[in-house]
């Protein structure tokens, strides 16, 4: 699927992962829990936990959790800076092609309304 539009994307990958919870209701439950005892505020905050759940994506490549992941940041009120400054740190771990998908992640902050410059 193509990435030029992160809304699109995730409402696409949305509506496959209903028919794959109910198809997988023990697996994708265990996975959801997964993800809230890992999103749990502790010693870092949720908006920090994601921050580095973004960064995981962009070094991953992985198109849809880059959407997931930047609507989270969106919503929990990060600011372009910090966003940028994490995409600065994934730049210097990955190399070109984590370049590559840093311009690809901004691109889905600005499509979800995150701050502009």
């Amino acid at each position: 699927m193509s990435t030029d539009n992160y809304r699109d994307l995730t409402a696409s990958i949305s509506a496959t992962l209903a028919r794959l919870r109910a198809d997988l209701p023990d697996t994708t439950r265990g996975f959801g829990a997964l993800a809230q005892a890992a999103t749990r505020p502790g010693a870092l905050d949720k908006k920090t936990k994601e921050l580095l759940a973004m960064a995981l994506s962009v070094g991953a490549r992985c198109d849809p959790c880059i959407g997931y992941h930047t609507e989270a940041l969106v919503k929990l009120g990060a600011s372009r800076a910090e966003f940028e400054e994490m995409l600065g740190m994934c730049i210097y771990m990955g190399g070109g092609p984590s370049l590559m998908y840093a311009a690809k992640a901004l691109q889905a902050f600005e499509e979800f309304g995150g701050a502009a410059a």
